[in-house]
Formats: C-alpha cells, sequence, structure tokens
C-alpha cells in the first residue's frame, strides 16, 4: 500500500479511523492535521470554550493556513475553496487567529455573540 492510500484509509473519517494510530517513523506521518474532532469523555468539546474564532469569508485568501494550524482539527474545506469551523468540537485556542496572515479570524467573547 502507498504512503498516500495509507493517509487515505487513515483519515477517511471519523468513525472509521482507528482509535490509537502507530508511526514508526516520521516518514510514516500524514500530513497536518493528524486528529479529527471527536467527543470527549464528557461530551462535545466546544461546550466550555471562552472564545470562538469568526472567520471574515470577505478578506479570507484562502490560504489553508489557519486549517494547517488547527491542534484539534475543527476547520474544514468548503467546496468553494474557503473555510468554516466546526464550533462543536473547537475548543477556542486561537491558535488559527493568531497564525491567519491576513489577519481576517477574529477571537470573539463567546457571551458577546447574538443566538
Amino acid at each position: 500500500m502507498s504512503d498516500t492510500e495509507k493517509w487515505k484509509k487513515i483519515n477517511k473519517s471519523k468513525e472509521e479511523r482507528p482509535k490509537v494510530q502507530e508511526y514508526k517513523n516520521w516518514k510514516e506521518l500524514s500530513p497536518i492535521p493528524i486528529s479529527l474532532p471527536i467527543d470527549g469523555s464528557i461530551g462535545n468539546t466546544g461546550d466550555w470554550r471562552t472564545f470562538r474564532p469568526v472567520i471574515n469569508q470577505e478578506g479570507c485568501n484562502k490560504c489553508g493556513i489557519c486549517w494547517m494550524y488547527c491542534p484539534e482539527g475543527t476547520i474544514r474545506k468548503r467546496e468553494d475553496g474557503s473555510f468554516e469551523v466546526d464550533l462543536i468540537y473547537c475548543k477556542g485556542c486561537g491558535i488559527c487567529a493568531k497564525e491567519c496572515p491576513t489577519n481576517n479570524i477574529e477571537m470573539v467573547r463567546e457571551s458577546d455573540i447574538k443566538k
């Protein structure tokens, strides 16, 4: 099996991926993100978030750096090339906003979001 086929098999979907992924060396690592969002031991991980990333789609240059740096794999690419955050699993760490080269991701306090 080629490296590309292994990567597709491991990351095909969060439901089908193995619980533990083991690698013999760095060459076997898949492209970032390695992790995909799943329920935590107490449920959805986004429930206790203090700040929420809000992507300004107008200014986004669709570079994918936010997706690449998200440690939880909660940023998804849409069909039009833009990105969205899965708020069910996002923990609000702010790494995406810090790494955005165009500063088009704003961390907004959850209590300020109008529902």
